[in-house]
């Protein structure tokens, strides 16, 4: 293989953990995202949007993204991905109230999840099935890296400048790596295994950039409203509302409006335009955009039913009942959708083989146990040892995540040689031991050096189990399937960790009640500043018992999933040499 095909791999995989870093850099940033459009902190649910609309852009568009990438080729799709992604971000950074800021986490979503699905197809253009374990390893790590890069990113911008800053360096590096992959797209050797030829060669749409020029000024002011501008006689007419009321019914803002319908019309039109909507309507009715849209509503309600909830109380939101019977309704249209439809999102018998739909139940199933990992080994440590202490809650899971991109690699390595299902059980096995020890933590567990083993243990089962899973998908599905096959199996673990994340903690805080009916109430104990300690430590038991009824849970999906892939990953020809190849070599 040629350089510059390695070259657009390790691209897209900086990209992918670009992405995933942003998942979870808003942990940090969410106060003061709050903050800005006037939210106060104790009201956090009302903030649920800001989450809840970078899942629904990640997860509910995936499928959709991973068919246009296998119709239109993986490089057009990883660089219309980082420029959405870069759009989302300099929404978000400039966004003034709740509806902008989601409509730019939403958008954030869409691009740093449609990256996924064309990345692990990559992997699959580029080298054959016996020797896709340890580049898919390498991808699985980078992406896990992102889990440790995010937090620490944003507490460091977060040190030193606002939180738009964070959605500044996204939309710098976005846009920077967006016009790498670009570069690359052209190179003969890139063309041949990533992508289908550009449909509109020839030269740049100068008119076109200047219209997006505009757009971009004009909206970036509606977004902003300098105050120095708005002062000034002259130019603070610019923003004031022609009639009614609202920023966009401003000169300013008819002007950004008015701009962005004639750049679509040049856009339309042109011999050769900036961004060619045509061609991508014409891909995207290709895709299958009903079924898409069909499947984005089902997987709309999940999200919603499960991401909304209040775990104290409830497994999904008191709308919950709505929105799955809404997700329903959905999924049975998208099914009758695709058993009439001529060209069906996805084609009859692309998941037909076992490992390829196997997999997907087994990503749903790690997706349920590693949440648990992420919330609750943080919650542990307030709960214990760091009460008082974020920073040192969020170092505790850092030893389960520096982990995670080791046993991701190891896994890759191990796929070559030895099947899926096993490699996997493997993982998803030593994952479920380390949730057995974390069950059995006590007060001042945190406080001995033997925390860290069931950490690392957990940690490097699940990276293990990362490339085996994607390897047996792509090895059971045919070439032209690959990227829709790919976001399933990332669809089918981030719905998992929803439902997961949810039934977990509220059977863990039935456990967190129960321990707590037999306690006196802290007016009884506390009355005159007596035996209030006693009473803290008391509740501190309940916590710690809620936690390891979390951890034990976890174990049990993890179990689940190690199972499962030994039984249906069994016909997954993932390995360079077989088994008996192996024995029969070694006499």
């Amino acid at each position: 293989m040629t350089r510059s095909p390695r070259l657009l791999l390790a691209l897209a995989a900086v990209a992918v953990a670009f992405a995933a870093a942003d998942t979870y850099v808003v942990v940090l940033a969410l106060p003061d995202m709050m903050g800005s459009v006037r939210i106060p902190i104790d009201q956090l649910q009302r903030a649920a949007p800001i989450v809840s609309g970078f899942l629904l852009g990640y997860v509910a568009m995936l499928p959709l993204i991973g068919r246009i990438a296998d119709l239109r080729g993986r490089v057009p799709v990883l660089v219309v991905a980082l420029a959405v992604f870069a759009l989302g971000s300099l929404v978000t950074t400039l966004a003034y109230d709740m509806p902008s800021l989601v409509t730019g986490r939403f958008l954030q979503g869409v691009g740093g999840g449609g990256l996924v699905p064309a990345t692990l197809a990559l992997v699959a253009d580029l080298y054959p099935a016996e020797r896709r374990g340890v580049p898919l390893g390498v991808v699985s790590a980078v992406q896990e890296l992102g889990s440790v890069i995010g937090p620490l990113f944003g507490a460091l911008v977060l040190a030193v400048a606002d939180w738009r800053a964070i959605f500044l360096v996204n939309l710098a590096v976005g846009l920077v790596l967006a016009a790498a992959i670009k570069a690359m797209a052209g190179l003969p050797e890139v063309e041949e295994v990533a992508q289908q030829p550009s449909r509109n060669p020839g030269g740049f749409d100068y008119p076109g950039l200047l219209l997006a020029l505009i757009v971009l000024v004009t909206g970036a002011l509606v977004f902003v409203e300098p105050s120095q501008l708005m002062r000034d006689l002259t130019w603070g007419q610019l923003f004031i509302p022609v009639v009614g009321d609202g920023r966009w019914l401003t000169p300013l803002g008819i002007a950004a409006i008015g701009a962005l319908l004639l750049l679509v019309v040049r856009c339309a039109t042109a011999r050769r335009p900036l961004f060619d909507v045509v061609d991508w309507v014409r891909t995207m009715r290709e895709a299958d955009i009903l079924g898409a849209l069909l499947l984005a509503l089902a997987l709309a309600g999940v999200i919603l039913a499960f991401a909304t909830a209040d775990p104290k109380v409830q497994v999904f939101s008191d709308q919950g009942l709505w929105y799955l019977l809404g997700s329903a309704l959905a999924t049975i249209a998208f099914v009758l959708h695709l058993r009439r439809s001529a060209a069906p999102l996805v084609p009859r018998g692309a998941l037909r083989r076992t490992p390829a739909w196997g997999s997907m139940l087994v990503s749903f199933f790690v997706g349920a146990a590693l949440i648990a990992a992420l919330i609750d080994i943080p919650l542990f440590a307030r709960t214990t040892v760091y009460a008082s202490s974020q920073l040192m809650a969020a170092l505790v899971l850092m030893r389960f995540l520096v982990a995670l991109p080791v046993g991701a690699v190891v896994g890759g390595f191990l796929t070559r040689t030895l099947p899926a299902g096993v490699v996997t059980a493997i993982g998803m096995f030593l994952a479920a031991a380390g949730f057995l020890l974390m069950a059995r933590w006590g007060v001042d567990s945190l406080d001995d050096v033997s925390a860290t083993l069931p950490l690392l243990l957990g940690g490097f089962g699940f990276g293990l189990a990362l490339a085996p899973v994607n390897a047996a998908v792509l090895a059971s599905t045919d070439d032209d399937v690959h990227g829709l096959a790919s976001a399933f199996v990332v669809v089918a673990r981030m719905v998992g960790m929803l439902v997961g994340i949810s039934a977990l903690t509220t059977i863990g805080l039935r456990r967190y009640y129960a321990e707590q009916a037999d306690l006196p109430t802290a007016r009884e104990v506390c009355e005159g500043r007596t035996r209030c300690t006693e009473f803290t430590n008391l509740l501190k038991v309940a916590g710690i018992a809620q936690e390891h009824t979390v951890f034990t849970g976890a174990a049990v999906c993890a179990a689940i999933a190690g199972v499962l892939a030994l039984v249906l990953f069994r016909t997954a020809a993932t390995r360079s040499v077989s088994t008996g190849d192996l024995l029969r070599s070694s006499g």
